[in-house]
């Protein structure tokens, strides 16, 4: 009885932890999370996440308004059979902030190519979610000879995928929900993003909140930047899988047939019940899938 006792006042005193003391819990349920999945924090000309092993490489770009940490937890399924690589943009997550700075695709795409050159990795795959997933075709686009296949996660980069509820929302002028003026929109976001969320602590949504409103001017004129780049041109040669949920309410899923018709060597996966992070709502079928994608065009994965 007395254990049971001292095990109730322990969930209580870290459930009053976890409100009292935000910031200390959410870097402490961040490394947890880290270190379950075998990454570790790193410094380059971006900061990043770096674990597993093996020849071949799988470099993850997140989306806009995300940052590394969106993929730490599919990560943990990656890392038996990759060198799994997950940095942070500029203008996101950890990375520098500099309103002066260019955060275009091509930019974007340029950033990757020098951070990439720097840890002396010239061939790879690579996997990107919403703006990730633009980013990640736009490489592969630029760069063939170095993107062995691609993974893109509602990716972006279609007009498309434009006919959604949230960038009709934009459209008219009426803000958007990866934009976050103020604390109590960042559960709107959440929701907006997700049908099947994960559990995530108050103390790491609070932080994530207070970072995504001190980033709200910035992250407005980058919207308005990226939403000015030119769409993605075709034909993109590079084995891909393209995964997308049905119930996405930032990119439309219309944007799935748009998007595979310029990969002539593309695969089309819809999730039914998920939003737009896939690798978060449905974890494990979105790893299983990429594995056998990985298999299935012969890929060196054990």
């Amino acid at each position: 009885m007395f254990f049971l006792y001292a095990l109730g006042g322990a969930v209580l005193a870290l459930a009053a932890a976890d409100r009292l003391l935000p910031a200390p819990l959410a870097r402490a349920a961040l490394a947890l999370e880290r270190k379950r999945s075998g990454l570790v924090a790193k410094q380059g000309s971006l900061p990043y996440l770096e674990g597993g092993c093996g020849s071949e490489v799988l470099l993850l770009v997140h989306g806009f308004a995300g940052d590394k940490d969106n993929f730490t937890r599919i990560a943990r399924l990656l890392v038996p059979h990759y060198r799994v690589i997950i940095p942070d943009l500029p203008g996101f997550g950890d990375a520098r902030r500099d309103p002066n700075a260019k955060h275009d695709m091509a930019t974007q795409v340029e950033n990757l190519r020098t951070f990439m050159a720097e840890l002396g990795v010239q061939r790879f795959h690579m996997g990107g979610n919403s703006m990730g997933g633009f980013i990640s075709a736009e490489y592969a686009s630029r760069h063939p000879e170095q993107v062995k296949s691609l993974w893109l996660l509602a990716p972006a980069g279609t007009e498309e995928t434009l006919d959604s509820p949230a960038f009709r929302q934009y459209l008219a002028g009426n803000g958007m929900p990866l934009l976050v003026p103020e604390p109590g929109a960042f559960d709107t976001m959440m929701a907006a993003c997700m049908a099947k969320a994960p559990y995530f602590p108050y103390s790491l949504k609070h932080v994530l909140a207070r970072r995504a409103v001190a980033d709200y001017t910035l992250h407005c004129a980058l919207m308005k930047e990226l939403h000015a780049s030119p769409h993605l041109r075709g034909p993109i040669d590079t084995p891909a899988l393209i995964v997308w949920g049905t119930e996405d309410r930032i990119l439309s899923p219309k944007g799935a047939p748009a998007t595979k018709a310029l990969l002539p060597n593309a695969r089309l996966i819809m999730m039914e019940g998920i939003g737009h992070l896939p690798m978060l709502e449905s974890t494990r079928r979105a790893a299983r899938d990429f594995l056998e994608f990985q298999q299935s065009i012969g890929s060196d994965v054990s």
